[in-house]
């Protein structure tokens, strides 16, 4: 088990550093989704993406790993809105089907990530977990048991 928590704990975090990455590539989508009541929604996007580039990071470095993982999970609940806002209104985007069905997927998939990355809040042994820092190089003082 611990073998197939660790791949995906790889795979969420590059699919998350990728999704963050977006929203400095191609912000219009994630603008456009984003609930007309808050300010600044370019500012906001892009903050929302240094965080999920940083959570995705964060998975991969041992000593802060639960931290990134309670950040992602802040994460995944504070973009809900957008979400629902986009389900709500019909804002259609390029590239995703403009169907009820796609957005009766796509909510409660907000609750997949919600629970992945609660998966990672538990402490866990440091030296078997998937690291993208030797681990030789993290001080004994700041490994998990």
């Amino acid at each position: 088990m611990n073998k197939y928590k660790e791949i995906l704990r790889v795979v969420l975090a590059i699919c998350i550093i990728v999704v963050g990455a977006t929203h400095f590539i191609i912000p219009e989508p994630y603008v456009k989704i984003m609930p007309a009541q808050l300010p600044y929604p370019l500012g906001l996007v892009y903050l929302s993406g240094f965080y999920e580039i940083l959570g995705g990071i964060g998975l991969l470095v041992p000593p802060v790993s639960q931290a990134a993982a309670w950040g992602l999970i802040a994460l995944f609940i504070a973009v809900y809105p957008a979400n629902i806002n986009m389900a709500v209104n019909h804002i259609k985007l390029e590239h995703i089907p403009n169907s009820p069905w796609v957005h009766v997927i796509r909510l409660p998939l907000q609750a997949v990530l919600i629970a992945w990355a609660w998966w990672y809040t538990k402490s866990y042994n440091s030296e078997k977990q998937a690291s993208i820092i030797p681990k030789s190089l993290i001080p004994k003082e700041l490994k998990l048991k």
